[in-house]
């Protein structure tokens, strides 16, 4: 189990209920008939069980493992590997131009005028052109000694061959040595040897592919306009480059363009304006610039501005990027930048006399400033081979030195503008503070209205940030969800089973439930328009009931209740559901726990093959020992929760609670009716 792993919970949608493992995301979980199995029982086990996954059979196995999945975003994690290596060309110096087309068939083709991927023989491949074992060995390419890059964000022996792997066909071309040589290949392998077709003054590589529709499945296909908006993020990022963009016009369905070419030399600074537009800004000009480190690989270029009026649905956002690969989950050059503004910001506060400037922290700074920062460093390190957070601590330390003096150049360049901006962030900071203190008071005014110490065990912390208050059903599993909580972040509030139904209940009965009115307390917010985020006493509301039947029916009316009263804060994703197990499994000092029948046959088709372990079903949360509670469903390193949200077609939610839990019967038995297939399913009839 991930640490905290929040899966998305759609409001009416049991498969979330149970999420599957996060990797391997294509892995089947279908049980495998297996001659060798007699009675449930495997009746050997020798040298030919053994399976020996060769070349790039891992990468058709479990595509999961090398791009993610097999849905739409990982389909374009195919074209960002195979552009990652055309733009690596043009930041070592060697191309200038990128060429990408889409066309009528759905194939896409990418190439460059860089130096040609080398076709002469392997000399540890015999009988093998470099092409060849580049396309079909992982692991294999020119930039692990750092020789022929000095950064890169592609990796030949990685990228492209796992593009290889999962296309239903490739081809290479290669301009090279003074002739143009070519190379077919089907699912990771070549349909023949490398050709050589004649001399040619061009250089350059050409990669053209189809994803394969058997591991993506038939229907799916590249988006242009998600094509479009790759290629041009591309360019902004070296402005060295050239990127041209074709796509045959009877893939476009939208306004992308047909055509286009992205040249824009002032890189990231290009970037900034192109999103703030007419957006008003704090200072006149944002805060932009370059950085190379001398006598070694190290560049950084950054663009920052900052804005009262917010960036469409967001305050502020940052976009970071190593090497040229986007790293959406961010990571230590995004540490780097905001150290560099933050101790570059208190430091003009203490030359000017502000003595407001010790309240600052970097979260006053980035706030409400739209922030670009790219850093070409040599062999990158990232969490997991999509390479969506960077980890390199040479990256914060680069971003940090390269950011530090021009940023005190330019705040004491221009005073005007740099006592606006310490005025402005000086505010967020005492905002932030202010909700602080109103919270720290609204949980201390919560708790003494309720006077229910034996009831709402409520967290020692002040700050909402961190903290979670626990529904939990029934006092038995109350009194082990306390002991087994983290009295700092976690507070805990049983209700005495099932809640009033909302959906059906008068406005009479449902003012003077006293079980709804003690939530709505602790929760420190009111229902309907007078709701405010702002107003919550704990960062995650989590419902924690029992996995069975009636557990799920709490679960569903207290989420009707959340739905009815503060659909805001399921649309902030404030709301969970905890996802206890409902068996225990133990074989000598071996226990794991499923969270149902399914989960339990898994387990024992995998854990415990072969085995005959104890099996015990639990009939509640109470019946759990308090470590065996916090083991497997409230610490946040070991468990699962299930977010839940709301479709954007929130009429169809509307309709679906109404008929469901509304005060019509014959709705409810018509639903019956219409989904009783499925219901025959789940019992296997």
């Amino acid at each position: 189990m991930s640490k905290s792993a929040a899966q998305p919970f759609d409001l009416f949608n049991d498969d979330a209920l149970n999420p599957v493992p996060a990797a391997p995301l294509a892995e089947s979980h279908e049980p495998r008939p297996d001659p060798a199995v007699v009675g449930g029982k495997p009746s050997s086990y020798s040298a030919k069980d053994i399976e020996v996954l060769e070349g790039l059979e891992p990468v058709r196995k479990r595509p999961g493992m090398y791009i993610g999945g097999t849905d739409e975003r990982a389909l374009h994690h195919l074209f960002a590997e195979v552009l990652d290596n055309a733009m690596d060309e043009a930041v070592a110096g060697h191309a200038k131009v990128i060429e990408v087309s889409l066309d009528a068939e759905g194939q896409l083709t990418v190439k460059d005028d860089g130096r040609g991927i080398p076709v002469d023989p392997h000399p540890k491949h015999p009988g093998k052109s470099a092409l060849e074992v580049i396309m079909t060995v992982l692991h294999s390419g020119g930039k692990f000694s750092g020789k022929a890059y000095e950064t890169s964000g592609g990796l030949h022996g990685v990228g492209v061959s796992v593009v290889n792997a999962l296309s239903e066909r490739v081809e290479v071309t290669a301009w090279k040595d003074g002739f143009e040589w070519r190379q077919a290949f089907t699912r990771g392998k070549p349909i023949g040897p490398i050709e050589k077709l004649g001399p040619t003054r061009k250089k350059g590589t050409q990669i053209a592919f189809t994803p394969d529709p058997v591991i993506f499945g038939e229907g799916v296909a590249f988006k242009p306009a998600r094509l479009y908006r790759m290629a041009r993020s591309k360019a902004y990022l070296f402005g060295g480059v050239e990127i041209r963009w074709k796509c045959d016009p009877s893939r476009i369905h939208d306004q992308t363009p047909a055509e286009a070419v992205f040249r824009f030399p002032n890189g990231l600074a290009d970037f900034l304006a192109e999103r703030v537009k007419t957006i008003e800004t704090v200072t006149p000009e944002p805060f932009a610039g370059r950085y190379e480190r001398q006598g070694e690989a190290g560049k950084v270029e950054w663009a920052v501005t900052w804005t009262p009026a917010g960036f469409g649905e967001a305050d502020g956002f940052m976009q970071s990027y190593c090497n040229t690969v986007p790293t959406p989950e961010g990571g230590t050059h995004e540490a780097g930048l905001r150290a560099a503004l933050t101790r570059g910001l208190k430091q003009y506060a203490e030359l000017t006399g502000e003595k407001r400037g010790g309240l600052l922290t970097a979260e006053d700074v980035v706030a409400q400033a739209g922030a670009l920062v790219s850093v070409f460093i040599r062999d990158p390190e990232f969490q997991g081979q999509t390479k969506e957070k960077l980890s390199s601590s040479e990256a914060q330390r680069l971003v940090e030195k390269a950011i530090a003096d021009p940023f005190d150049h330019w705040l004491t360049a221009q005073p005007k503008s740099a006592s606006a901006l310490l005025q402005f962030v000086i505010e967020r900071a005492e905002e932030r503070l202010k909700r602080r203190r109103d919270k720290e008071v609204a949980r201390a005014s919560a708790t003494r209205k309720l006077r229910l110490p034996g009831k709402l065990a409520d967290c020692s912390g002040q700050a909402t940030d961190g903290t979670e208050l626990f529904l939990v059903e029934g006092d038995s599993a109350g009194g082990s969800a306390k002991q087994a909580r983290d009295r700092r972040t976690q507070a805990i509030l049983p209700l005495r089973g099932k809640i009033l139904n909302v959906a059906s209940a008068s406005l009479d009965k449902l003012g003077g439930n006293k079980e709804l009115a003690d939530l709505m307390l602790a929760l420190g917010a009111q229902g309907g328009s007078k709701f405010k985020e702002e107003d919550l006493r704990y960062e995650r509301i989590i419902i924690m009931t029992d996995a069975d039947v009636d557990g799920a029916h709490i679960a569903s009316l207290l989420i009707t209740f959340f739905y009815r009263t503060m659909p805001d804060m399921i649309r902030a994703g404030r709301l969970y559901l905890a996802l206890p197990p409902l068996y225990r499994i133990s074989h000598g000092a071996k226990s794991l726990y499923a969270r149902d029948d399914a989960h339990r046959d898994e387990l024992l088709a995998t854990e415990f093959k072969g085995k005959k372990p104890d099996i015990s079903r639990f009939k509640g949360l109470g019946e759990m020992m308090p470590a065996q509670l916090k083991e497997t469903t409230m610490d946040p390193s070991k468990r699962i929760l299930a977010k839940v949200t709301l479709p954007r077609a929130e009429e169809s939610v509307e309709s679906l609670v109404e008929a469901l839990m509304g005060r019509k019967p014959e709705l409810r038995f018509r639903f019956i009716q219409e989904n009783a297939e499925f219901a025959a399913a789940d019992l296997d009839v």
